[in-house]
């Protein structure tokens, strides 16, 4: 959720071999690529090709079209402060958005939380999505193998399944049927060496202009199981994803006090959390956001983007018991006093 002078931040992460430089290369070469700044944040070589860059003062690499490259080896805080004054002084091409590289091992937890927690980004930047890419090759044995794969499959807000002119169709389909179960609420793409992603497309993950249509898609609550139904089989059982909706209004300090609760009880345990809170006395909902413990201000819609007035609630959770996940916010949301909301169609 991306407020007026805040650039947002989209984190680009996906196992080792994944095809996440290849992904990004190609975006860096298309017209329609608004001015980014893009942050590598691993050692080694910068995966941009090298007929791209050309030099810049410092630690960045100015790119066609306006982009910049630079790279940093874990401080990641102080790579975006410098990016943040350096366009303020015209040292450097404006950029309207960052695009953060992860290295293919990131667990991206530690990360989102940098982007919520420290005032000095806060202030500036937004998390506007996070992107994973999964090797259509390789990425079953992965996710199998890897818990950090599961992990980055199962944050994003866009699954790119990669090399799929390197896969049949039917180990193509079951990972995207595995990734799906991961990931329910995801979008997803598919690409190939001839055919990849457009602009438009990779920065489609967030709430940016904090618009009613955006903020259906960005919940996209109806993909997600609702809390208390059956699971189905899956191969990653420590993960689980579930909607949970009331239908009462609350004042908003209420609904952020339910939502420390919870991340303050679930930890680690509760990898994402998007929602629409019902909050008395607006005209639209709050639009809520967290990362693990880590809860983003709650931002305020304009209106609500259909006629379902309800709170809803979708969580990505990893060994976290839902019942007494829910069981949390129904003490708050549900507690005598409340008013009911409007359900869509009632």
């Amino acid at each position: 959720m991306t407020l007026p002078g805040v650039t947002p931040v989209t984190v680009l992460t996906g196992f080792l071999g994944s095809g996440k430089s290849t992904l990004l290369n190609r975006l860096l070469r298309d017209p329609a690529m608004e001015p980014c700044a893009v942050i590598i944040n691993e050692w080694g070589s910068v995966p941009i090709d090298h007929a791209l860059v050309r030099p810049a003062s410092g630690e960045v690499a100015i790119l066609p079209g306006g982009c910049l490259c630079c790279q940093v080896a874990g401080d990641l805080v102080r790579t975006l402060r410098d990016l943040h004054a350096r366009r303020a002084a015209h040292e450097i091409p404006p950029f309207s958005r960052v695009v953060i590289e992860t290295t293919g091992l990131a667990d991206p937890a530690p990360l989102l939380r940098t982007l919520i927690e420290l005032p000095l980004v806060s202030a500036r930047y937004a998390l506007a999505g996070v992107v994973t890419t999964v090797d259509a090759e390789h990425g079953m044995r992965q996710l199998d193998q890897h818990p950090e794969s599961v992990k980055q499959a199962a944050m994003a807000d866009l699954l790119v399944i990669t090399k799929c002119d390197r896969s049949d169709r039917a180990g193509i389909a079951s990972l995207a049927a595995r990734l799906a179960r991961l990931a329910p609420g995801a979008a997803a793409a598919r690409v190939t060496a001839a055919d990849g992603l457009s602009p438009a497309a990779f920065f489609a993950t967030g709430l940016g202009r904090r618009s009613p249509a955006e903020a259906t898609r960005w919940l996209n609550a109806g993909a997600y199981r609702p809390v208390g139904a059956t699971a189905s089989q899956t191969h990653d059982p420590r993960i689980r994803a579930f909607a949970w909706a009331t239908g009462h209004a609350v004042e908003p300090t209420v609904a952020e006090d339910a939502l420390e609760t919870l991340l303050d009880t679930a930890g680690e345990r509760l990898l994402r959390l998007k929602g629409l809170v019902n909050a008395r006395g607006l005209a639209g909902p709050l639009a809520v956001h967290a990362v693990q413990h880590s809860l983003y201000p709650l931002a305020r819609l304009p209106e609500w983007p259909d006629a379902d007035r309800r709170t809803r609630l979708v969580l990505i959770t990893r060994d976290l018991d839902e019942q007494a996940a829910t069981g949390i916010l129904e003490s708050f949301f549900n507690a005598p006093g409340q008013s009911p909301a409007r359900a869509a169609g009632a």
